[in-house]
């Protein structure tokens, strides 16, 4: 059995007088979507952080891709990428140049090749030599993104990475996930979004109050529950399945430029109520 790739153990933390994690523990496999829940002011960023070496715990041990955070934070830097909530791009510098910085930092050749792999993957191609600063915020968190895939790290921690994305950026970001995923990564994903964390995440763990009160696949979390009453509903499509079906893949707006009005007979929904003749 393989090592894990992030190991916490008893972690504790304070701000103040504030208690913010109270003896936490979990485990992250290679390969595995990890998804860590929980309402505002849970600790879920104090965890990030913690185990990105951005903040020192008060009590308790973590080690991330086989190294201590606390006595050999350069070797988990070296292993790691972090997506945080607020976006880590220099405004001044294009989106290809961001792209490029960043596989300089970590020592890798072909930088440009890389970025403008990228800047295609997140539909950034033709803005790619405007500034970032010009760039709409979900363009700007598309952006951060992707730079924090730059060199195939090992391990990812994406903090509310889909925030502010459109339906569209949302869906790349998670067929990304999957992708860094099978091909062995460990990625630590924090979400607002539990649709987000039910399509991606093979182990999840909630966070009340600084404690852990849940943890498990989600079969294993649902079993928690009584089982369903079954229910023979007419499944409507939703305003996502309408929105992606207009604008397509490639972000056109339906067939020839036409737009396409409300109540129109599609694949989207119900076709219209004919009309009788008065």
């Amino acid at each position: 059995m393989s090592k894990p790739a992030i190991k916490a153990e008893g972690l504790v933390k304070s701000f103040g007088a504030t208690q913010v994690l109270r003896g936490i523990g979990f485990e992250v496999a290679p390969g595995e979507v990890f998804s860590l829940l929980g309402p505002n002011g849970a600790g879920k960023t104090t965890t990030v952080n913690i185990c990105a070496t951005l903040v020192r715990p008060d009590a308790g041990r973590v080690s991330v891709g086989g190294f201590d955070v606390t006595r050999q934070p350069g070797r988990v830097r070296a292993a790691i990428s972090l997506t945080g909530q607020f976006a880590a791009v220099d405004g001044l510098l294009t989106g290809r140049e961001n792209l490029v910085l960043m596989a300089k930092l970590r020592g890798l050749k072909r930088g440009r090749e890389l970025a403008a792999d990228l800047l295609d993957r997140f539909g950034l191609a033709a803005a790619a030599d405007r500034r970032a600063d010009t760039y709409s915020g979900g363009m700007v968190r598309r952006l951060d993104v992707a730079m924090s895939l730059v060199g195939d790290p090992a391990v990812i921690f994406l903090d509310e990475p889909t925030t502010g994305l459109d339906p569209e950026g949302r869906l790349e970001v998670w067929r990304t996930v999957e992708q860094l995923a099978a091909g062995g990564a460990a990625i630590f994903l924090t979400t607002q979004y539990l649709d987000e964390a039910e399509r991606l995440a093979s182990h999840l763990a909630i966070l009340r109050e600084g404690r852990i009160v849940a943890d498990g696949t989600l079969t294993e979390l649902k079993q928690m529950f009584p089982p369903a009453q079954k229910e023979y509903v007419e499944k409507q499509p939703s305003l996502e399945d309408v929105f992606l079906a207009i604008v397509g893949e490639t972000g056109q707006t339906g067939q020839a430029g036409q737009t396409r009005k409300a109540g129109q007979a599609g694949e989207t929904g119900k076709n219209r109520e004919e009309r009788r003749p008065t």
